[in-house]
């Protein structure tokens, strides 16, 4: 899969150049604007490889996406199983667990993670395609965490799916708008010192989650005591 940066010329296959020369590419001037022969040259191979490897542009482009959203569902889903992570315990131990899997394995594959992001704001068929796949599925994930995490979740469909989107906002936004907070917020995401700042953020949210969900039990008590 590719890396945060750009793999050195010495000791990479065709294949990953191809990949990563894209990925590239693909960051600075777009799918659209980016064509196979510029692939091929930057990556310093025949053209042809770029079918051989992914059948044109479009395949690679479809190999980048899948490749990202089948290591963050399984990051997802490895984090939240863990053995340390008991039922019914504190939501901020929980989340923040998964969100530090999450942001690790976003900043480790930093430029694929942009990429990917910025293409999932479009609508075409492949994404409409990977929304009803692999977004249906982190939807599932987020659902049984925040279920695990925090009692009674769900009761409301609407407050849920807008706690849902929350949660999600705040693991990819750093991924999303990367030039946003380096250029007028002074923040690198791309660098390990992001994350334990941000991650005591994203527990302070999961408090406030806990606390409301406190709040609201408490008020229906009274109410049904009324």
């Amino acid at each position: 899969m590719p890396g945060k940066s750009i793999l050195p010329e010495g000791g990479r296959t065709s294949k990953e150049a191809v990949i990563h020369s894209a990925l590239k590419l693909f960051n600075m001037s777009g799918y659209d604007g980016t064509s196979v022969r510029a692939i091929a040259a930057d990556a310093r191979v025949n053209i042809a490889l770029v079918s051989y490897y992914f059948g044109g542009k479009q395949g690679l482009l479809e190999h980048l996406m899948s490749s990202f959203f089948e290591g963050y569902l399984d990051c997802l889903e490895n984090a939240a199983k863990q053995d340390n992570i008991q039922p019914n315990g504190q939501a901020e131990d929980l989340i923040v667990t998964v969100a530090d899997a999450l942001i690790t394995y976003q900043q480790k594959y930093f430029y694929l993670s942009r990429f990917v992001h910025r293409e999932m704001t479009l609508d075409n068929q492949l994404v409409r395609e990977l929304m009803a796949s692999y977004l249906m599925k982190e939807k599932f994930l987020l659902t049984q965490l925040l279920e695990k995490a925090v009692p009674g979740f769900g009761k409301d469909p609407l407050q849920a799916d807008f706690t849902l989107l929350q949660f999600r906002d705040l693991i990819i936004m750093p991924f999303l708008q990367p030039q946003l907070l380096r250029k007028v917020y002074y923040m690198k995401p791309s660098e390990s010192s992001f994350r334990p700042g941000y991650l005591r953020y994203i527990a302070g949210w999961a408090d406030r989650l806990l606390e409301e969900n406190r709040r609201f039990k408490r008020r229906q008590r009274v109410s049904q005591v009324r």
